[in-house]
């Protein structure tokens, strides 16, 4: 090794690796990304919160003391950066590279950010125009979405405005992080609009925020509808809606295009139809926006297949409970109809005490008052701890087998990747996706790459063909550095002294060998 590569790095470049090298996996840059933008998001939140009287005026400290501790976050934030901007490759090649980091866009945002509060320590303003600069904080979030859209269109250059729509809200090989940024936007848009939706229906609170639910509505509403829009434009590029008009019609007949339309169709209905026909009733189905999450969750999918394999038998067991309930009824119907006729006043009336009584739930609303029915309400309650348990047994059990067997799915194209000895990047993404939709953590992944790693390289004693090696550059290359990181273990872990004497010997090692010998030594430190 090199002197210089053995020189430790300054306290500079230390802070830079740590906290604002994207490329560093061991730092904190991405981790410090999505607390900034985060601590942005909610200064927004707060922004839109002073401007309703019964909160700020009640919390007007707590308000000032938030904001203080923001814009000393954010001056760290600035100050570090122009202090390390030498060592940023972006900058330091300039001939001052903290003057250059001065003029460039991120650092202007950056210092908007936060100058309108110190000129107000200075300069007396309006509060209310001190409140609109500080929506300038919301550009610092560029600084996440700018290298984002600069990946996005170049894993998407040369196609056409719809291939790229597609790329941004279905993932694909080129939908990049901003595509996984788009999905964070329509998710957190659905919590949102539908908590908006349950605190509406809080009298106290829909007097006080009226005017914010229907703009957050509106907001959401407009949302949900570029998204459908996008979605039945670009679904043509999915080779399952292949058709310009066919294609789109089988798209918006499928179940998760119907719910996005259900988001946003009773806003619509409303708006048009509310001087003819009352239809503020609808407002109610906003809650299955909710539903727009199974496309963000594989859970769902998971279940689905769980309950098309095991169907049959569900269907079975479903057909006994409602023979039993129906049962069930007649027989309340007949004991208790003559005590009780209010209640048991005809068999599908019934129907609802049976389901109760079945289901081990037993409202009391309803129960029976005579020794007979009593005694079959009795042994009816029993049997249906039992049969109204097996569709659950049955469902729960198909869960953990369909779960299990996508994992084994996922862990035999590991292994399939793994046959040329490499995981390239590619191979690697597919895997840790795979991964995150069956809830496997990326520590686990790991694990198991490493251990498929090491069973392979157990069958076949860590050598791989001369042929592949030949064929493949990538494979070549890969074993090259396995090889030199089992000799750096070797050199490391050895007697060096006595090693070196064995290598001095000119009849037993040649000069390269020494040369390399002496090489790996001196780097162990030994």
């Amino acid at each position: 090794m090199t002197t210089a590569q053995n020189l430790p790095k300054s306290l500079r470049a230390q802070i830079y690796d740590l906290g604002f090298n994207a490329s560093n996996q061991e730092g904190y840059a991405k981790k410090l990304d999505t607390f900034i933008a985060a601590l942005i998001i909610a200064n927004l939140v707060a922004l839109m919160l002073e401007t309703i009287p019964v909160i700020y005026e009640a919390n007007a400290a707590l308000f000032h003391a938030f904001d203080k501790i923001s814009v000393i976050i954010f001056t760290v934030e600035y100050l570090t950066r122009l202090y390390v901007a030498p060592e940023d490759p972006e900058f330091s090649k300039a001939q001052s590279p903290r003057f250059a980091y001065l003029k460039s866009p991120f650092a202007l945002i950056d210092l908007a950010a936060i100058l309108p509060f110190y000129l107000a320590a200075f300069f007396e303003a309006d509060l209310r125009v001190l409140r609109a600069l500080r929506l300038l904080r919301l550009f610092k979030l560029l600084r996440v979405l700018m290298p984002a859209i600069h990946e996005f269109k170049e894993l998407n250059k040369g196609k056409t405005l719809r291939q790229q729509v597609y790329a941004l809200i279905n993932p694909t090989d080129t939908s990049g992080k901003l595509h996984e940024y788009f999905d964070t936007l329509i998710v957190w848009w659905v919590l949102i609009s539908v908590s908006a939706v349950i605190l509406e229906s809080v009298q106290m609170l829909e007097g006080v925020f009226h005017v914010e639910f229907v703009v957050l509505d509106a907001v959401a509403v407009m949302i949900f509808s570029i998204e459908y829009i996008l979605r039945l434009y670009s679904c043509v590029e999915d080779p399952r809606f292949q058709g310009a008009v066919s294609g789109r019609l089988r798209y918006a007949k499928s179940p998760i295009a119907v719910i996005d339309l259900l988001a946003i169709v009773p806003f619509y209905l409303e708006v048009l139809l509310h001087s003819i026909v009352d239809l503020r009733f609808l407002r109610i189905f906003r809650l299955m926006r909710l539903l727009k999450l199974t496309r963000y969750t594989q859970a769902t999918g998971t279940l689905f297949k769980a309950l098309k394999r095991e169907w049959p038998i569900i269907a079975a067991s479903t057909f006994i409970m409602l023979l039993l309930v129906v049962l069930t009824a007649s027989l309340g119907y007949l004991f208790e109809h003559e005590a009780q006729p209010d209640k048991f006043e005809n068999i599908p009336q019934s129907i609802y005490w049976a389901v109760v009584t079945l289901a081990s739930v037993g409202y009391g609303d309803i129960s029976p008052v005579t020794p007979v029915g009593r005694l079959m309400t009795m042994i009816m309650a029993l049997v249906g701890i039992g049969i109204f348990a097996v569709p659950a047994a049955i469902l729960s059990t198909a869960f953990n087998d369909q779960l299990h067997k996508d994992r084994e799915q996922m862990h035999n194209e590991l292994y399939r990747f793994m046959e040329d000895g490499i995981l390239d990047e590619s191979e690697r993404a597919i895997i840790y996706d795979e991964a995150k939709r069956l809830h496997i953590t990326e520590e686990e992944v790991d694990l198991l790459i490493e251990r498929v790693r090491q069973e392979r390289e157990a069958t076949t004693g860590g050598h791989l063909p001369f042929d592949l090696i030949k064929r493949e550059p990538e494979v070549a290359f890969e074993q090259f550095r396995q090889v030199i990181g089992q000799l750096r273990q070797i050199a490391s872990v050895s007697q060096t002294e006595a090693v070196s004497k064995l290598f001095s010997d000119q009849d037993r090692a040649t000069s390269q060998e020494r040369e390399i010998w002496e090489r790996l030594s001196r780097g162990s430190g030994r």
